[in-house]
């Protein structure tokens, strides 16, 4: 019988050939092509020569960047094998090409409440796209497991966006290299507003409506960023 870390390493090969190549699946999979090569091929732990092991954290990860249901590397595909009896994978289907951007989780930030996201008419949990669509659509990104989804709140940024609009962040990005539009708290409050550094005094937090005015976030403030906003949308009412 084929233990788990086998039958992960061969849904490993299956999702390269799905990809087209281990540098393609390294870079759908947020990982250097050097670390997927050696999850795909078990690198001998120097202590005891053994392939290591896949972490159930890891495999997680994989399967939500892969755009899998959770325990799809878990499990034998014997049944798309004995279809496909030559070994070559088929070209895949759009089922198996699509992303899950999820919702970002305020919840567990500054308390059981977490973050409060003023004026939020209900959220969008998630969105199910292809890869097509994400890699012509969306630019900027670190990796596809960072992307988040974020539902507008507020109507400071109009015209930008409007309350209830999707925005799509990187949640990778955690502080402020450049000026661009975040989405942050400070103390227990959300904010979603466009931060330009001033040298001396610190962020300045901009909104796009002209209604609401502009203020500074000092170093002495409880700052946290939670992502850069990459790709918004602006609904319209007909």
């Amino acid at each position: 019988m084929r233990d788990i870390d086998e039958i992960r390493r061969a849904n490993l090969r299956r999702l390269e050939a799905e990809f087209m190549g281990p540098a393609a699946t390294a870079k759908a999979l947020g990982m250097s092509p050097a670390q997927f090569t050696n999850l795909r091929d078990g690198a001998k732990d120097s202590k005891t020569g053994k392939p290591r092991g896949m972490r159930k954290e890891t495999a997680w990860r994989i399967e939500d960047a892969a755009g899998k249901p959770r325990g799809w590397l878990d499990t034998v595909h014997s049944d798309e094998e004995a279809a496909n009896p030559t070994g070559i994978t088929l070209l895949p289907t759009s089922a198996t090409r699509s992303v899950t951007i999820s919702q970002y989780d305020t919840g567990g930030r500054m308390g059981a409440a977490g973050v409060e996201l003023k004026d939020q008419p209900g959220v969008i949990e998630s969105w199910r796209v292809s890869r097509e669509w994400l890699e012509k659509n969306v630019r900027g990104y670190s990796q596809v497991n960072s992307l988040c989804i974020v539902t507008g709140f507020g109507d400071s940024m109009r015209p930008m966006f409007n309350p209830g609009d999707p925005l799509i962040i990187d949640s990778s990005v955690r502080s402020v290299e450049f000026d661009a539009v975040y989405f942050f708290r400070v103390g227990n409050e959300g904010f979603i507003k466009r931060l330009q550094r001033v040298p001396g005094k610190g962020l300045l937090a901009i909104s796009e409506n002209p209604a609401y005015r502009d203020w500074v976030i000092d170093p002495t403030m409880d700052l946290e960023v939670f992502g850069r906003v990459l790709k918004v949308w602006r609904s319209e009412d007909f």
